[in-house]
């Protein structure tokens, strides 16, 4: 029989016990290796690392055990130490405090919106990269002191569970998740009564959403969920599940993301008394709603759209994770429309600024879509890509929305992601680093701790990651290998539960005692499976691949994982072509496919693996951080020049794939030759390296390689990192730029910028000329100058309002210039008849070969954040181009 109502009956602990209550809801536990060995003492054989959960633990535990618990003077000395390192950890000042002690202008608070969070197993709320890179970057803000504030949606549903048919065919499950039954707690008012944030809907409904509270270290993350009685059957299932849905079911999401977030975020600071937040952090275009509230808000505290709009943008960062168009949110502007306006969200608001925000103005773009990623380019002031590649290939993706300039000044910087050190490197590895640091160092280490000149070397490595280079080499091989010994035990524990779930019986998987081997060569794969990331092109040739698994004396074995998107049945093939491969009896003991790839089984993965294999489309990988996880447990990578591996590669680090991706091939043949490249590496550098032995029977140039991509590569893939870039480098200028936006500036310079935008088509660069430096004779040398005289028309501005530069440098065959450089002109004297205006300067000629210039005109002002910001450029014309694109040789 199934009950008619189910609830969650909370354990009493006895008061001894207390501080166990809050170990358990806050989820440091999840990164603090003695809380959860405190967890583990509790219930042995109940707490399983890969799937742990303290509050569910606390749940099961028997009243006699409880009893017990409750008498021993050992465990409750250990709690007491535990509870109280939490206290201080809440508390005490760190890096974020120490900097603002020192002067620094540091926001009071950031507010980070993001549609999925993974900060543990036990709360299931991300699918992929995107959500444990989130989850990463609150928990290194927790961390350093950052006072964040997470905002996501809780998904009764989650992503899905991932299992196997007997023939290989992913399917997908669905568990409800209970909130009370997380590490959640409801928000609630002061009357005890849940907070509630509310969007209006057309035809007069209403979508409501509580909110639910996951501490994360010193980080509130607020989740909201539209799973209440208030709300009709449609509108309680808007946060069913994460990236399900129609298109309506996705904007209704987005629209609780960002506007209901906001409104979120003020209940929050309203009912705790924590500070408002100076900046707004738009995790992908998710979210990008928020900047509408936050322009609603002001404009119902008396400021116009245009005036509101520089306010936000002034105080909002966007990173986009996506190189390409595909992977970004687009709705039918007719269906974003009827959501606004009177008769829904937003209602001060005009509908049509609204849709102009995320038109497609650009060359090629459909302008019945709504772009959510170029809305939230043009809500933000500062934007940024997840590594620099990736920022590149965003310039080049967005150029469109700033017509006249070079990719390269597209106003898109890049802060290159990083990994919560804590949380993925493995409690055996920390143990050996911490023995050649001390523990409370070794913890500063993990939280990424900036490098200062008095703690780095001429590399620039900080000394205490110089010093786990002095761990001797049979202590790093021991390591490994029993690392990869515990990943051997995990995945015959997970292939034979996956099998029984296929449908096999016990007397079929007697196979499974002899699957992998912890002597031999591990590569790892695992990650979400669209196609771009080419799951399967290790099998492009499939008895190439047998000869290297089964290699007489030096073979290889495989671990791979991961999920297709429900709806992708190309990938769900591509899953299933790789399961058909590894159920191979010849192979089988060689290679696995473990489904239902998630944080518990990567925190095994990582650590078990001698290579970490990544095999991307080259440009395609925005950054791709699980071989950072595993390069911080002394995994090796194997790589196609992608994401961050195309800025941090090194031959000590590991072994980077040749790519075809500069040639004039077809898809099938840049494979052909990838994967070539892919199985000659592992056949003649890779394998040979590991099974290489010295007189000591170690592999010693392996080892070598080991400790360097430990002591040389871990301190850059550390969040901590990250998030100090982040603070340094886009929250403190977006803080600073906030504060000077009061009222009636914000007023001025949304008037200067509608003044120079009616203006702009009379700007013109009327007339150019140049004189060379008489010294030289006349001619262009190396180190000789260039003075120029411009002619230039204002239409109507002043000329504080403009800056006129030349911009020079080499030149291709076809005259582009390259690596340019700008000098500023000034003006001289006054103006002529016809509102000319004068300007001069001089270039210093300091390269030789092909070299030539042009002049231009940006729009000027002390608060934009770069010249490129409005979209605006005079480039000479007719003769005046031609005078300008004069060619030195």
């Amino acid at each position: 029989m199934k009950a008619i109502r189910r609830f969650t009956v909370r354990p009493v602990l006895p008061e001894p016990l207390r501080p166990l209550h809050d170990l358990a809801r806050n989820l440091r536990w999840s990164w603090h290796t003695e809380t959860r060995e405190l967890f583990r003492a509790a219930d042995p054989e109940g707490w399983r690392p890969a799937d742990a959960d303290p509050v569910r633990l606390l749940g099961s535990l028997s009243a006699g055990r409880l009893a017990e618990l409750a008498r021993d003077e050992e465990y409750l000395g250990r709690l007491a130490e535990a509870s109280a390192g939490l206290q201080e950890y809440l508390d005490g000042p760190r890096w974020y405090q120490e900097q603002r002690a020192a002067g620094a202008a540091l926001p009071s608070a950031i507010a980070y919106f993001s549609p999925e969070f993974g900060v543990t197993a036990a709360l299931p709320q991300y699918s992929g990269g995107l959500g444990i890179l989130a989850g990463d970057h609150l928990k290194a803000a927790s961390d350093l002191g950052v006072p964040l504030v997470g905002v996501g949606l809780l998904y009764r549903h989650g992503y899905f569970r991932q299992t196997l048919s007997r023939e290989g065919w992913q399917q997908e499950h669905y568990p409800v998740l209970d909130p009370h039954e997380l590490p959640l707690d409801l928000v609630r008012e002061a009357d005890g009564s849940p907070a509630r944030v509310v969007l209006a809907l057309p035809g007069g409904r209403s979508l409501h959403a509580c909110v639910w509270l996951a501490r994360v270290g010193r980080v509130p993350l607020l989740l909201l969920d539209s799973d209440v009685e208030e709300n009709a059957p449609g509108e309680r299932d808007v946060t069913d599940r994460l990236y399900g849905g129609g298109s309506d079911h996705r904007l209704l999401q987005e629209m609780l993301l960002g506007i209901g977030g906001v409104r979120a975020v003020r209940t929050w600071c309203r009912l705790t008394g924590a500070p408002e937040p100076e900046v707004f952090h738009t995790n992908e275009g998710h979210a990008g709603f928020l900047g509408l509230e936050r322009i609603r808000e002001l404009a119902a505290a008396g400021l116009d759209f245009d005036a509101a709009l520089e306010v936000v943008r002034a105080g909002t960062v966007f990173t986009t994770h996506t190189p390409v168009p595909a992977g970004i949110d687009r709705f039918d502007r007719h269906l974003v429309s009827r959501h606004f306006g009177e008769d829904g969200e937003l209602p001060g608001v005009a509908v049509e600024k609204i849709l102009r925000l995320g038109t497609e103005t650009y060359p090629g773009g459909e302008p019945e879509l709504f772009n959510m990623a170029v809305m939230g380019l043009r809500l933000a002031q500062r934007a940024n890509g997840v590594s620099t590649l990736h920022g590149a290939v965003s310039r080049e993706m967005f150029s469109g929305l700033w017509p006249g300039f070079d990719p390269a000044e597209v106003p898109i910087t890049s802060v290159t992601n990083g990994v919560h050190a804590p949380t993925w490197v493995a409690p055996e590895v920390f143990r050996l680093g911490a023995g050649q640091v001390g523990e409370d160092r070794a913890h500063q280490v993990l939280a990424g701790a900036p490098v200062t000149d008095a703690d780095a070397t001429r590399t620039g490595t900080p000394r205490r990651w110089e010093a786990v280079g002095s761990i001797g080499d049979q202590e790093i091989w021991d390591l490994r290998r029993d690392l990869r010994g515990q990943l051997v035990t995990e995945v015959r524990r997970r292939l034979y539960a996956s099998w029984r779930r296929r449908g096999a019986g016990t007397a079929e998987l007697g196979w499974i005692d002899g699957v992998l081997d912890p002597d031999v060569l591990t590569i790892g794969f695992a990650r979400r499976v669209p196609s771009y990331k080419r799951l399967t092109l290790m099998l492009r040739d499939r008895d190439r691949l047998r000869e290297l698994l089964l290699h007489p004396t030096r073979p290889i074995q495989i671990v791979v994982a991961g999920k297709a998107h429900p709806a992708d049945d190309g990938g769900k093939r591509l899953v299933q072509e790789l399961v058909r491969f590894a159920d191979d009896p010849r192979v089988r003991h060689r290679i696995v496919f473990l489904p239902d790839y998630g944080m518990g089984m990567a925190q095994k993965l990582y650590p078990g693996c001698d290579v970490w294999l990544n095999n991307p489309l080259r440009p395609l990988e925005a950054c791709g951080t699980s071989g950072m996880k595993a390069a911080l447990n002394g995994c090796l990578n194997l790589s196609v020049r992608d994401g961050w591996w195309d800025e941090w590669f090194d031959p000590d680090f590991g072994w980077e794939i040749p790519t075809a991706d500069g040639s004039a091939v077809d898809e099938d043949r840049r494979d052909e030759l990838e994967s070539n490249a892919l199985y000659a590496l592992i056949e003649d550098r890779v394998a040979p390296r590991f099974y290489d032995r010295g007189p000591d029977g170690l592999p010693g140039r392996w080892i070598e390689m080991v400790r360097s991509t430990l002591v040389n590569l871990g301190p850059k893939v550390l969040a901590g990192r990250m998030v100090r870039e982040y603070v340094e480098r886009l929250y403190t200028p977006a803080a600073q730029s906030r504060r000077t936006l009061e009222p009636e500036a914000a007023r001025a310079l949304a008037q200067w910028k509608a003044k120079v935008r009616t203006a702009w088509p009379g700007v013109l660069v009327d007339h150019v000329e140049s004189v060379a430096d008489t010294a030289a004779g006349g001619s262009a040398e190396l180190g000789g100058t260039l003075t120029l005289r411009v002619r230039i028309a204002l239409g109507g501005l002043d000329p504080n309002d403009v800056e006129v530069q030349a911009v020079a440098g080499r030149v291709d065959s076809g005259d582009a210039i390259a690596d340019a450089q700008t000098f500023p002109l000034k003006p001289v004297g006054g103006h002529d008849l016809e509102d000319r205006r004068l300007y001069e300067g001089t270039l210093t000629l300091d390269r030789t070969g092909p070299y030539g210039y042009t002049v231009r005109v940006l729009p000027a002002h002390t608060l934009l954040a770069s010249g490129a910001e409005l979209g605006l450029v005079a480039l000479p014309t007719g003769a005046a181009a031609e005078e300008a694109g004069v060619l030195m040789r």
